[in-house]
């Protein structure tokens, strides 16, 4: 019914910059917070950022100052501008949505992407 397709991810060096992409498709009445979380190997899963529908951020520790999300409400698009990347940034990111799939219903639903890999290496 709805799909989270993301796309940017790749290989940098330390100090680089990546941009990652995700759009939502599908059955979408509106979409509250879009975010985007990752994990690394052997690590659990954890925020990066996360953005209302009406534009307010926040973001984890370790994106702080070097990260910037940002949403395209019209296309069902969140963004994540990533610089100053560092080893420890090698990661999985996936892009979770909290969609409301109809204008009558009650609640909205979380949805995840299938992962990009991110890879910071020299």
């Amino acid at each position: 019914q709805v799909q989270l397709v993301e796309s940017g991810g790749g290989l940098v060096q330390p100090g680089g910059s990546l941009g990652l992409s995700c759009a939502a498709s599908g059955i979408i009445f509106s979409i509250n917070n879009m975010g985007w979380y990752r994990q690394g190997l052997g690590t659990q899963r954890e925020l990066v950022a996360r953005i209302t529908s009406s534009g307010f951020a926040n973001y984890g520790d370790s994106a702080k100052g070097r990260f910037t999300i940002s949403r395209d409400n019209a296309n069902n698009t969140v963004y994540l501008q990533m610089n100053s990347l560092k080893p420890e940034d090698t990661a999985v990111y996936y892009c979770k949505a909290d969609i409301k799939h109809y204008s009558y219903s009650q609640w909205s639903y979380t949805h995840w992407g299938q992962g990009t890999q991110v890879t910071v290496s020299s």
